[in-house]
């Protein structure tokens, strides 16, 4: 069983950055592979980043590479969600997720989630 608690949204002008932190619960965390998602309102949830339970595999959506960096602590059984250049339509609900199983692009090869942090983005 993992638990993860986002934090770390907020609202920032276009331009800006934030972190996000997703703390998780559960002694096997690092042998989970994570990822990052958002959700727009009216829209599906779409992978951003995914991180290997080494760190030895990174994976990006073409939506946020080169902007958004994601990266672990396994000592600290943290994720990490470092995004710079933000833009108004990076505006959504963003959400962190384990997988039991290597890294997944898709939503539904993660099996625990959080439950979400709000990031708003001003133009």
């Amino acid at each position: 069983q993992v638990q993860l608690v986002e934090s770390g949204g907020g609202l920032v002008q276009a331009g800006g950055s934030l972190r996000l932190s997703c703390a998780a619960s559960g002694r096997t965390f690092s042998s989970y592979g994570m990822g990052w998602f958002r959700q727009a309102p009216g829209k599906e949830r779409d992978f951003l980043a995914g991180i290997s339970w080494s760190s030895g595999s990174t994976y990006y959506s073409d939506s946020v590479k080169g902007r958004f960096t994601i990266s672990r602590d396994n000592a600290k059984n943290t994720v990490y969600l470092q995004m710079n250049s933000l833009k108004p339509e990076d505006t959504a609900v963003y959400y962190c997720a384990a997988a039991p199983f290597g890294v997944w692009t898709k939503s539904y090869g993660y099996q625990y989630w959080g439950q979400g942090t709000q990031v708003t983005v001003s133009s």
